[in-house]
């Protein structure tokens, strides 16, 4: 007992002792663990002195490189009770909590779900507008099940439990579920959790040795979002499938699912209102003026400084005007410098957006590359809001690993020749850096290496140059009409060298002098028609989508990726997306009843609310009341005027 009370109260740096002298040796345990609870260090084992941890990643292949890089490669791995999630043991030292034996493990996403129970799970149990206040509760599903009892089993031997969870709100989610799992059997487990924003060396290091308590309120904001998805999603889904259903006998067969999702409707929206704007669309004729002369062996193309007319008899005038007196004369030069600006560091949207546009890789598949490249340590965490390097981030470093490309080297050896010199966006979330390269990656193959290489090279041209060239404009003017040419020299690439993505080219023009006189080798009408607006681009969308507040930088491509499984959009052959018969149907009908269902408003609202939440400013079931009320104002509107919004549906199938 003497020894015991000597290494607890070393342990805790005697801030108990007054106490334990005053206490009996049968009160004394009880002491002990009273203090245990108090205290904000884990009791080590008195046998080794050694702290028992369980570490807990997000996946497996995270669990096992925090342990390589914390173990220095003395890992004894052995089987979880599930196949997929290893547990690996490693001997650690703590800058506070001392020597560590660790043992690191994975989940596999969300351990629990939310669901509605037997009543209410069953598509014909109910009514669908009773889904909105009946009761719900989470369950493990059966595949997590072994991956439960692992961490069970675990965390019952254990006195420090340490979240490695991907560090953005879903990730602190999946991190209080697994709180939630040890702390049933084991009460008296000391939390922690560790931020981090790659899988380096140093950055796992420094979360270690850096932990911070995990942040209730951003799991709060996933648990109202998750219980509002479900409640909105079953009502609306089933109440628009089978009323459907029994106007159209012959879904019953196919099974079909006309599925409802607070971010999907607006999604599908911004697709329906181009194409509308595309078929609504009427041309207009237009006629214009050009004059074409050619100097030195180079053909200068003035055009009109009026641009166009949409009446050709006006336009027909002027040129007679001009043919009168078609003598050109120089009336003014000007040059100026001009500047093509470098790449801001890269958020996700600009990223999803960036691959999508330049590469031809849809959203969804970027993403999963990009986890990919995360998990081995290729790159910084995907997931971010921020377009600006925080001070700290070591750029020199990032940099210097680069050097050693046979593509890229060179231009990241000038970058530390001089100074890298970012452009930094205005935009944080105060959680990870913008996304960057960690490790050079030279073996990679196929979309990873394209997606990697994509990474570096906006990261290199961040950090370079802006390209500068000068641009000189000639304004001629023929019998009192106004003309221009315009001609471009670019003097430094800078940038552009690595970043092959941007274009700016020299346009070469013949040389004129201030008041210098010629005769035009031609004077020409030209004609043409307005043109529509084409369809969107999944970029196009994600932008619209980011601006509008529908989803996060986490989730825009998950919901573009679910109206598309739904077929309520397409992918034409040159990657617009045109939506389909039912999606039109679906934002006709709720236009129809006056609910613009498709309209961003509502869910950006939610956007809003849930972030508050995460800023401690609203009470999370406040937000998921209020929010219920909104949408069941909607779902009797919907019952109510059902033939109406029904009709516009069926039309369009």
């Amino acid at each position: 007992m003497t020894y015991i009370c000597k290494q607890f109260l070393t342990n805790y740096n005697q801030k108990c002792l007054p106490l334990v002298r005053r206490q009996s040796s049968a009160s004394l345990w009880s002491l002990l663990l009273n203090c245990r609870n108090l205290s904000s260090h884990a009791i080590t084992d008195s046998s080794t002195s050694m702290v028992r941890v369980l570490s807990v990643a997000e996946k497996n292949d995270v669990a096992k490189n925090v342990a390589n890089i914390l173990g220095r490669g003395a890992v004894r791995t052995r089987e979880g009770l599930s196949k997929f999630n290893k547990v690996y043991e490693i001997t650690v030292g703590h800058n506070t909590l001392g020597n560590c034996n660790m043992s690191l493990t994975s989940v596999c996403g969300h351990l629990f779900n939310y669901d509605f129970g037997t009543q209410h799970k069953k598509w014909w149990s109910c009514e669908p507008k009773d889904l909105f206040w009946a009761p719900i509760e989470q369950t493990c599903g059966d595949n997590n099940q072994r991956i439960k009892q692992t961490l069970i089993r675990e965390a019952k031997r254990c006195d420090v439990l340490i979240i490695w969870t991907d560090c953005d709100r879903e990730g602190e989610n999946i991190g209080f579920e697994v709180i939630t799992v040890c702390r049933s059997a084991n009460p008296r487990l000391n939390i922690f959790r560790a931020h981090f924003s790659e899988i380096t060396v140093e950055a796992i290091n420094r979360a270690f040795n850096n932990l911070i308590r995990p942040n209730k309120k951003l799991a709060d904001a996933v648990d109202v979002r998750q219980k509002l998805d479900l409640r909105l999603g079953a009502a609306f889904t089933r109440f628009l499938t089978l009323e459907l259903q029994k106007l159209r006998p012959e879904l019953r067969d196919t099974k079909h699912v006309v599925s409802y999702g607070s971010c999907q409707f607006p999604t599908l929206g911004f697709v329906v209102d181009r194409h509308k704007q595309r078929e609504n669309f009427v041309p207009q004729k237009f006629w214009s003026l050009e004059v074409n002369y050619k100097k030195n062996g180079f053909n200068a193309k003035f055009h009109w400084k009026r641009v166009r007319l949409f009446c050709e008899l006006s336009c027909l005038a002027i040129m007679s005007k001009v043919m009168d007196n078609f003598e050109a004369i120089v009336t003014n030069i000007q040059t100026k410098r001009r500047t093509k600006w470098r790449p801001q560091p890269l958020d996700t949207v600009t990223f999803e957006r960036s691959v999508s546009s330049k590469l031809k890789i849809n959203a969804k598949k970027a993403m999963a590359i990009a986890e990919k490249l995360y998990t081995n340590g290729f790159i910084s965490y995907p997931r971010t809001e921020t377009n600006k390097f925080p001070p700290e981030l070591n750029l020199v470093n990032y940099t210097q690993l680069q050097i050693d490309s046979p593509i890229w080297g060179q231009f990241a050896q000038r970058i530390l020749n001089n100074g890298p010199n970012p452009r930094n966006g205005n935009k944080s979330d105060n959680a990870h850096p913008p996304i960057h390269p960690t490790k050079y990656a030279p073996n990679l193959t196929g979309d990873d290496k394209r997606v990697y290489e994509l990474i570096v090279r906006h990261f290199l041209a961040c950090l370079d140059k802006d390209a500068v060239g000068f641009e000189t404009t000639i304004d001629i003017c023929v019998n009192e009409e106004i003309f221009s040419l315009s001609g471009l020299r670019i003097e430094e690439k800078n940038y552009l060298e690595i970043y092959i993505y941007d274009k700016w080219s020299d346009k070469e023009i013949p040389q004129f002098s201030q008041n210098e006189r010629f005769i035009p080798d031609s004077i020409e009408v030209t004609d043409g028609q307005t043109t529509a607006p084409e369809l969107l681009t999944e970029s196009q969308l994600i932008a619209l989508m980011e601006k509008h507040g529908i989803g996060t930088d986490a989730t825009h491509a998950e919901h573009i990726e679910k109206v598309k499984e739904r077929k309520y959009i397409t992918e034409t052959p040159d990657r617009r997306l045109k939506p389909e018969g039912l999606g039109i149907g679906l934002v006709d009908g709720y236009d129809e009843i006056g609910y613009q269902m498709s309209k961003p408003h509502l869910r950006s609202a939610l956007e809003k609310d849930l972030q508050a939440i995460c800023d401690g400013l609203k009470n999370p079931e406040i937000v998921l009341n209020n929010q219920i009320i909104e949408y069941e104002k909607v779902f009797k509107e919907s019952l109510k005027h059902k033939n109406r919004l029904f009709d516009a549906v069926v039309r369009k199938l």
